[in-house]
């Protein structure tokens, strides 16, 4: 067995123990931010994605641009589960599944990201202006915006909240949004990982879309929504190759595009990028998509969980990936950008 065989084993093995340790070892409801603090986070360059081949930058449809290792000393960085990248490319506000914020702003250099400034981390706050974390809603890991309000998916108790973020920052409170009773037939911390609401001018514009990460049907495949409003429209994704969805995001004007990963012990640790035509989003469809790109730790990778997608002023369409670490030393908060140039 090669010797990358055997990192990818070890890798793998890792990973798993340390999700098992977090959840065992750790209180959840400790590690998310107290107050709006502003947070120093370092980041190390990552120059190539190839392990193997430095210079190699094409990648199924993506080009790789670059990306960063991310740390900080402040208790509640890390575990960051949803993304979203405003229009400038720069400028960001993400959610860690322990019911954070976390905002910044990427810098650049040469299209590269080189470093994180400006960045704050905050609790996620309830109605009763309480963080969601202390009341045990702590398992936030979706983030969308639909008509300037941001949406957030909360796993485990499965519930949707809408967040008036523009208008109210960090002292916004979550309103839970009816929700359709079948949530809670959900698959116990495998379900709310995909939540996104094509914009205006998509097939389906202003519906939330949900892919559940493996909350499967009676065949196997991923149970998935389209909600708008009291309509309810039920699908399945197509599930292969042993993949769970991990996050979700529009590639305008009329893709779906799903972030999936895979981990076990025999097989080590991947990331899988599928491109599904919203078109194809209707009443008991199984649907299905092409890979973009596919990966795994013989990849600048981690437990790639958080996905946006913004359009430069140069018209380029940007993918931007981040990792959620589980709060372990054993694995890394990755910042990760891919140019999209296939089709």
């Amino acid at each position: 067995m090669k010797f990358v065989r055997w990192r990818g084993l070890l890798g793998a093995a890792l990973f798993a123990a340390s999700v098992v340790a977090v959840g065992t070892f750790t209180n959840a409801e400790t590690l998310f931010a107290v107050a709006p603090t502003r947070i120093e986070i370092g980041a190390t360059p990552i120059t190539s994605f190839d392990n193997h081949d430095p210079a190699r930058i094409r990648f199924g449809a993506l080009e790789f641009r670059g990306g960063l290792e991310l740390t900080s000393k402040y208790p509640a960085f890390g575990g960051i589960s949803g993304l979203h990248v405003e229009p400038d490319g720069a400028h960001f506000i993400a959610i860690t599944d322990h019911g954070s914020w976390l905002r910044g702003r990427i810098l650049y250099r040469d299209g590269k990201p080189i470093g994180i400034a400006d960045a704050e981390m905050a609790p996620i706050l309830g109605l009763d202006g309480r963080p969601l974390a202390a009341r045990g809603w702590y398992d936030t890991e979706s983030l969308t915006e639909r008509d300037g309000v941001f949406y957030i998916g909360i796993e485990r108790v499965e519930q949707i909240v809408r967040i008036d973020y523009r208008r109210d920052g960090f002292k916004a409170r979550a309103e839970p949004i009816k929700v359709p009773a079948d949530f809670k037939t959900f698959r116990y911390n495998k379900s709310l990982e995909c939540l996104v609401a094509p914009p205006e001018g998509s097939p389906l514009a202003g519906v939330l879309i949900v892919v559940t990460e493996r909350s499967l049907d009676a065949r196997g495949n991923l149970r998935s929504f389209l909600l708008d409003d009291d309509r309810i429209t039920r699908f399945s994704v197509n599930r292969t190759d042993d993949f769970e969805v991990s996050d979700c995001a529009i590639l305008q004007p009329a893709d779906l595009l799903l972030l999936e990963r895979r981990y076990s012990v025999m097989r080590g640790v991947a990331m899988r990028i599928r491109r599904v035509p919203l078109e194809s989003l209707k009443a008991d469809a199984v649907v299905d998509g092409r890979p973009m790109i596919e990966a795994d730790l013989g990849y600048q990778i981690d437990n790639m969980e958080g996905m946006a997608v913004h359009r430069t002023a140069n018209g380029e369409t940007i993918i931007t990936l981040v990792s959620d670490d589980n709060f372990s030393f054993i694995q890394r908060s990755l910042l990760l950008q891919f140019a999209v140039v296939g089709e």
